[in-house]
């Protein structure tokens, strides 16, 4: 039971978080794809997408800038943050609402686009406490309520899902009412145990709205920059290609490298409350030591991890996508990918020191930057390449000068050195691993 306990803690109810969530989401997928007429799943897709989108806008604006203004602070502080982030919250959210209501009643009420339109604004509304009680709970490192709030809201819906197939009434007009019982459930809960802090409403100011808004418009381009970055590939692939099955090729190694992402998240969302805190300390020292120590652990984790991908890349590719890829780039694609994995989380760390240091404009030049980068790198290696590798290598190139800028803003501003990175996480994954060794010793001695 000791080493239950032990085992259970900020960091691996994080990353059950981050990995069981959109395990469950891709089976619902899944299980829709297989029941649903193709009309039906091509409408439900468009609702996810666009709902996806506009969270996604949501949470840019104002995610990292309440966590970083809300963890450490005083209790009246925390009081007044929540409270304007529940009403910047309220405005964009009504504004994208009122936006989906135009379409739905002045151009297309009566078709599948309407449909969508309508049901968009009720279930984005709906989504509005439980999206800020996540944000509440990442703020105060609760990653066990994180867990149960995103298990009640992916698990209502499958299990939705599994009654509506078992009866026959799986279709999309079904399927989106069950989709919006699940986000009012959610978040009904999310009130009723004050996670989403409703009653600090009273309590904004305008001043930390403003800081709020200020932050926000910085951060939302950022991470439109960010989704561009990811999307660029693919775009340039089938702009350059002929055969669409190309895109197939290199989109089966991309969506592998998510399985990176998964830690990538799960760390970010436990050291950026806890690196926001040391700030409001002015202990920037020690702010940096967690940016380190994070970034260091999870390079160290990430290189073993890449070898093993390398080696096995035929293998995982045949698994994954079937035999019709095995004869294809996509293996070499991947082995790609995985030789310039252990930069993701030195580059993604640095961008989330950088929002945390107040420069959100400087991030979103950096990632501006590497979109720009990447972009460039695609046509130059498909011009001298005439093949996929052109585009994988590029981006390399594009990790590559997201860290040097990165390293070169951070180092006016704190005391460390990029080696550093490496040397702590090696120091810091021997103390994880030795204390894990020693645990299960223990217990079955």
């Amino acid at each position: 039971m000791g080493f239950f306990k032990n085992l259970v803690n900020k960091h691996t109810l994080s990353l059950a978080s981050n990995a069981v969530m959109p395990l469950v989401g891709m089976v619902s997928v899944s299980l829709l794809a297989r029941n649903l007429s193709e009309p039906d799943f091509g409408n439900w897709i468009l609702f996810l997408i666009t709902f996806t989108l506009a969270n996604f806008f949501r949470a840019g604006f104002l995610q990292t800038s309440m966590v970083k203004l809300y963890a450490g602070a005083e209790n009246d502080r925390k009081t007044n943050v929540v409270g304007s982030t529940w009403f910047v919250a309220t405005l964009l959210t009504l504004a994208l609402g009122f936006l989906s209501l135009f379409i739905y009643f002045f151009f297309s009420r009566d078709t599948s686009a309407g449909m969508i339109a309508k049901w968009f604004s009720i279930i984005f509304f709906s989504t509005l406490p439980s999206s800020i009680a996540l944000w509440v709970l990442q703020a105060e490192e609760r990653f066990d309520q994180i867990f149960i709030l995103q298990l009640i809201g992916q698990g209502t819906f499958f299990i939705s899902i599994i009654i509506l197939i078992i009866l026959h009434k799986a279709n999309f007009h079904v399927i989106i009412y069950a989709y919006c019982w699940s986000a009012i459930l959610t978040s009904l809960i999310s009130v009723t145990t004050g996670w989403a802090k409703i009653q600090s409403i009273p309590k904004k100011t305008r001043a930390c709205i403003m800081q709020l808004v200020h932050f926000g418009k910085y951060s939302v381009f950022t991470s439109i920059s960010s989704y561009l970055l990811r999307g660029s590939d693919t775009f340039i692939i089938k702009f350059m290609f002929v055969d669409p099955a190309i895109v197939a090729v290199y989109y089966l190694p991309q969506r592998l490298m998510e399985v990176i992402e998964i830690p990538l998240r799960s760390f970010i969302a436990t050291a950026l409350p806890a690196m926001s805190a040391a700030l409001q300390r002015n202990d920037e020292e020690y702010m940096t030591h967690i940016m380190k120590k994070y970034a260091g652990i999870l390079t160290v984790l990430l290189i073993p991890v890449s070898l093993v991908a390398f080696f096995t890349a035929d293998f995982v590719i045949e698994i994954i996508g079937g035999s019709k890829f095995v004869h294809s780039d996509a293996a070499n694609v991947f082995r790609i990918f995985m030789s310039f994995a252990i930069l993701l989380p030195v580059d993604r760390f640095f961008g989330i020191t950088l929002d945390l240091l107040n420069k959100p404009h400087i991030n979103l030049i950096k990632v501006v930057l590497m979109l720009v980068v990447n972009v460039v790198g695609d046509f130059v290696g498909i011009y001298i390449t005439h093949n996929l590798y052109g585009v994988a290598l590029s981006s390399i190139f594009t990790f590559l000068a997201g860290i040097v800028y990165g390293y070169w803003v951070l180092k006016k501003n704190l005391k460390f050195k990029i080696h550093d990175i490496f040397k702590l996480g090696m120091v810091e994954t021997k103390l994880v691993t030795v204390a894990l060794i020693n645990r299960l010793g223990a217990k079955n001695g």
